[in-house]
């Protein structure tokens, strides 16, 4: 098994899905400035990505992604090989957010929030398992979060007493937390590593309109994309060659 060692990412291939914006595109841009090549997975337009991509003077496709899907998911991930001829990271990425409580949370919200997040990145690592095992290396990085942890962030829409986010988000992220170590567990010897990234409040789409009381947190600002996305380049290069079955807090100290 190799040491550890300064990160490189040249010329190697990440994955990274909901890339299309927020932490998704910050990972997949940070990933490309560290060297590495990248597919844009979203079921929104990743154009934009794939153009700050292409600055850095990386190579990047779009491929739109249902990861709800695993016909869609495998598809992914045959076209990566195709175009790229070998696939070294992925980043499970996408999800989705609802803020309701649990008597509010229907069967759509609940499906949603677990298949997207869940579901989607157990049909990622199912569907990139089989080539990280031929070529005996590979990262793999799960954006999970505290409220995985912690059962919620506590945040508040203005002028509401509502708004942490919900028990489908938290489950979801719950359990992906559980997968990230069962894999770890199961494939650290062919050389593939499995980690997490657990953030707190981090400026997106999500989280737009919401206070999350970060004059609290001992590091007083809400996280910002970039933050994650550097955790995440750590997590997947030869500088976190002894670590797998991890959970990385990035979340100013709150938790």
């Amino acid at each position: 098994m190799p040491i550890s060692k300064p990160a490189d990412l040249t010329d190697q291939v990440a994955i990274v899905t909901g890339a299309a914006r927020g932490i998704g595109q910050a990972c997949a841009v940070a990933l490309a400035g560290a060297g590495a090549d990248v597919v844009v997975a979203d079921v929104l337009p990743g154009d934009e990505t794939v153009a700050k991509v292409r600055e850095l003077g990386r190579r990047a496709i779009f491929l739109a992604t249902d990861v709800t899907s695993r016909a869609a998911v495998e598809a992914l991930m045959q076209r990566a090989i195709a175009e790229f001829g070998r696939i070294d990271i992925l980043v499970n990425n996408a999800g989705t957010l609802g803020r309701v409580g649990i008597e509010d949370t229907t069967d759509a919200i609940w499906d949603r929030d677990l298949n997207t997040t869940l579901r989607g990145s157990f049909y990622c690592i199912q569907a990139v398992l089989p080539h990280m095992k031929e070529r005996g290396s590979g990262k793999i990085v799960n954006i999970s979060s505290i409220s995985g942890k912690i059962g919620g962030v506590a945040s508040r829409a203005a002028g509401s007493d509502r708004g942490r986010s919900g028990p489908a988000y938290a489950a979801a992220k719950g359990g992906l937390l559980a997968l990230t170590k069962w894999v770890a567990k199961d494939v650290g010897r062919h050389g593939i590593y499995v980690n997490a990234v657990a953030p707190s409040g981090v400026e997106s789409d999500m989280t737009r309109g919401f206070d999350y009381g970060v004059e609290n947190y001992p590091i007083a600002r809400m996280g910002q994309p970039e933050d994650i996305a550097q955790a995440v380049v750590f997590l997947a290069s030869q500088a976190s060659n002894y670590i797998t079955g991890a959970i990385l807090d990035v979340n100013g100290g709150i938790v």
